[in-house]
């Protein structure tokens, strides 16, 4: 056969699992598959002992590796070129690949390395054999200086049963879990940084992400929605299948106002949206909430405030970004294309009705009684009765799996 440029996507976590591998190979195969919808009917995805290759002709090596990049649970993305199942053909390969990145990186003369793997052991050459006759040929053909243990450019030959796979790059994946293989989950979504960063950490866990959003309607505008909207879209790069629920809750937190709530305004709306979305959560058949939270980062995010909100839900309340800064959110929202989103400006529901102090301390007992005042689990019927489902970034349907 010619050579045909594909992608090698190696596991991360999941080459430690034992006798539930199979589990968290279904799930990274779906994440595949969804990274690569939309491509037409010739990708092939490709079993290989620990390796999945795809192949597209529709697509470049740059949008193969690309489109990879994306899959969590993939911890190292090598794009490359499969070859027939001889030295020659490896051989040949890899000068072509190492004049390629040359030429792409723009050095001149280079130090390289060949690192040969058997994953068939009844090739002809063992390892350090093959090594050696590929490293000869680009020697001949290119004239680059050999150096083992600090190469500029290493390039990699690994056999299979059926073929051999050659690669000059190796980028790094998004690693973690395969998205769907933890259970399920819904995310609690605001227009900010935060809380898209948690969702993509709680998919790095392998965990299947629903939203829920609440605006600040009838007294605000669509704003907030349109950029919620446009959050989930762009997280939908990592995950099969989102969906977004849109709340509007201004007619309850006026009523939480109107209550008496006070200082604890924030803290109530905060008890209400986590007992709406645990209602819905419970509904989608979802085992646990996640928020954006990080401590100390704002009045309503102490520690008191949080146990206090944590006693509204009997479901959990995971907080994927509990320790980081906002920095570190700020930085990690950019890395994964939701910083240009959350930068633009909103609505924001949780700003319509601000004390002009936030307490910073609260407990169950006073918020019960603000909550008895306003018949909280009557008030949470009625916003689950307006919820609007919305589903960004549907994948088309894909792909044909190759074992």
């Amino acid at each position: 056969m010619d050579p045909q440029p594909c992608v090698l996507l190696k596991y991360g976590e999941i080459a430690l699992k034992g006798r539930n591998r199979g589990w968290f190979e279904s799930h990274l195969l779906r994440s595949v598959e969804h990274a690569f919808s939309g491509s037409g009917d010739e990708v092939r995805i490709r079993w290989r002992q620990g390796v999945l290759a795809v192949s597209c002709p529709a697509l470049s090596p740059e949008e193969l590796a690309e489109r990879a990049r994306t899959v969590i649970g993939i911890r190292v993305v090598q794009p490359g070129l499969r070859v027939n199942k001889t030295p020659e053909a490896a051989a040949s390969a890899a000068v072509s690949l190492l004049r390629e990145r040359c030429e792409r990186l723009g050095l001149q003369r280079p130090s390289f390395a060949i690192r040969a793997r058997r994953r068939h052991k009844r090739f002809p050459m063992n390892s350090d054999k093959l090594a050696s006759f590929v490293g000869a040929q680009v020697c001949a053909d290119l004239d680059l200086p050999v150096n083992l243990n600090h190469p500029n450019v290493e390039v990699e030959v690994e056999v299979d049963r059926h073929e051999v796979f050659v690669s000059a790059d190796k980028q790094r994946g998004q690693g973690g879990l395969p998205v769907g293989s933890s259970g399920h989950v819904v995310v609690l979504l605001s227009g900010g940084y935060d809380s898209p960063v948690a969702a993509y950490r709680a998919m790095r866990r392998g965990l299947r992400c629903e939203f829920v959003h609440f605006t600040g309607a009838p007294y605000t505008g669509p704003s907030s929605t349109y950029k919620a909207y446009a959050l989930v879209r762009e997280l939908s790069r990592f995950q099969p299948e989102v969906s977004l629920h849109t709340v509007p809750v201004g007619n309850a937190q006026r009523a939480l106002a109107v209550s008496g709530a006070g200082e604890a305004q924030i803290v109530a709306q905060r008890r209400l949206f986590v007992r709406a979305a645990e209602t819905l959560a419970k509904r989608l058949g979802a085992e646990a909430l996640v928020t954006g939270d990080s401590l100390g980062q704002v009045s309503s995010q102490t520690l008191s405030n949080m146990g206090t909100i944590d006693n509204a839900c009997s479901l959990p309340i995971l907080r994927p970004l509990v320790g980081w800064d906002k920095e570190e959110i700020m930085t990690e929202a950019g890395r994964i294309g939701t910083g240009e989103i959350s930068k633009l400006p909103d609505e924001d529901c949780c700003t319509l009705i601000l004390p002009p102090t936030v307490a910073t301390h609260t407990t169950p007992e006073q918020l019960s009684k603000i909550e008895g005042r306003v018949a909280l689990d009557e008030l949470v019927d009625k916003l689950l009765a307006e919820v609007q489902l919305l589903r960004p970034g549907q994948a088309d349907p894909v792909a044909s799996c190759a074992r």
